[in-house]
């Protein structure tokens, strides 16, 4: 069945149990759950991230989006590195909230019901570049994470406003993390993926410590998104060294989704250990990784056309990706114009730009988590959670 018509209680996992013994199961589970689970009424999300979950972060620092961008959903550039809508913006209409105002944007926010610390190009550790050198956002997980604790102070500073949170809102909210990618593939051509492990834990133990220091002041609920599968996206396959033997059966590249693989573990029994020292909280592994590689295998069982083909790019061939000319430019190569420009259907695309997926796919993404089959330990959110429709 195709997850893009899907509800919440289909996904690309069979049910675990008989439907009894899950049901009894989810009892035994609901009466086991902090207060904020129980009653999931998240009434805010904080997310930390890069751009798979920005929306519009990065732009407001450095204005200077344009379209293709937002074509399909919002008509016009939004902030999203997508067609339409990202990951975290279906969660928050599944949650009955509103999009969330990226933290950086001064003109018409609202962070009564959250904000969105993620930006475009961001890390897990300190930058040790500049965003005009290399393209790597200064703002990594560190400064995302204080620039939460600083509106959180001043909230609980300030008289009451409309437009911020309630001062008893961050023990309600859901702390979302969809961080790590740029860490992984920022360096990876050049130091390869033996050198890239070297640091790997330290990225690991940052959000680990991230999540703490968010305890310490009121936090309870966190969910932390695993890292996708870069060996099947068009932008690594073009840029990143590998043979024809590296590559499997659905064109992915074999070592380095093996090394994102090897990372996810390492992430997953780091946020065990973590769980295992808060008390009271819920630490939540999302393997939206299985997602992904799901889609990106086989696209045409969930609508899709083009598994490892980007919609907006130039050049054509397998990967519609130039590393030259990004998505919406136009630069001038050995005396052509070349444009990368989208195409007319990216609902048939998993992949928008070569390096982030389009609406469609992030709908099935989204669709995949509200069915609660991703999640460690199990969190059956579409049980637990009164969820508005999301499309």
């Amino acid at each position: 069945m195709s997850l893009r018509k899907a509800e919440f209680h289909s996904g690309l996992r069979p049910p675990l149990a008989p439907p009894g013994v899950f049901f009894f199961l989810l009892i035994l589970l609901f009466l086991s759950t902090t207060a904020t689970e129980a009653g999931c009424s998240f009434p805010a999300i904080f997310n930390f991230g890069d751009s798979n979950s920005e929306t519009g972060g990065f732009w407001a620092a450095f204005p200077a989006q344009r379209a293709p961008f937002g074509m399909t959903y919002f008509k016009k550039p939004a902030g999203r590195a997508s067609d339409g809508r990202a990951v975290i913006d279906f969660l928050a209409q599944a949650l009955g909230l509103p999009f969330l105002s990226p933290y950086l944007q001064s003109i018409g926010s609202n962070f009564s019901h959250g904000a969105n610390f993620a930006t475009a190009a961001s890390t897990v550790l300190l930058p040790n570049t500049s965003v005009f050198v290399t393209g790597i956002s200064p703002f990594s997980l560190a400064i995302q994470f204080n620039q939460m604790n600083e509106l959180r102070v001043r909230v609980f500073e300030m008289s009451p406003q409309d437009n911020l949170p309630s001062k008893d809102i961050f023990a309600k909210a859901l702390y979302t993390f969809d961080i790590g990618q740029n860490d992984f593939t920022s360096n990876l051509a050049t130091i390869g993926i033996e050198g890239d492990k070297q640091f790997l834990p330290q990225v690991a133990s940052q959000i680990a410590w991230t999540i703490k220091e968010l305890y310490n002041n009121g936090g309870r609920t966190f969910m932390v998104f695993n890292l996708a599968p870069i060996g099947c996206f068009p932008a690594f396959l073009t840029l990143l060294p590998h043979n024809e033997s590296d590559l499997d059966e659905y064109g992915c590249m074999i070592s380095y989704n093996n090394a994102v693989v090897d990372y996810n573990k390492l992430l997953k029994e780091t946020l065990q250990q973590t769980r295992s020292e808060l008390q009271n909280a819920s630490v939540i592994y999302l393997d939206t990784h299985s997602v992904k590689l799901e889609l990106f295998q086989h696209p045409k069982n969930h609508g899709f056309i083009y598994g490892t083909k980007a919609c907006c790019g130039s050049g054509g061939g397998p990967y519609n990706y130039n590393p030259q000319v990004f998505c919406g430019n136009t630069k001038i190569i050995n005396g052509t114009n070349v444009t990368s420009s989208a195409c007319s259907d990216p609902q048939n695309y998993v992949s928008w730009d070569g390096i982030h997926a389009t609406e469609a796919a992030n709908e099935i993404i989204a669709r995949a988590i509200l069915n609660g089959s991703y999640f460690d330990p199990p969190f059956p959110i579409s049980h637990l959670c009164n969820l508005k429709p999301i499309g």
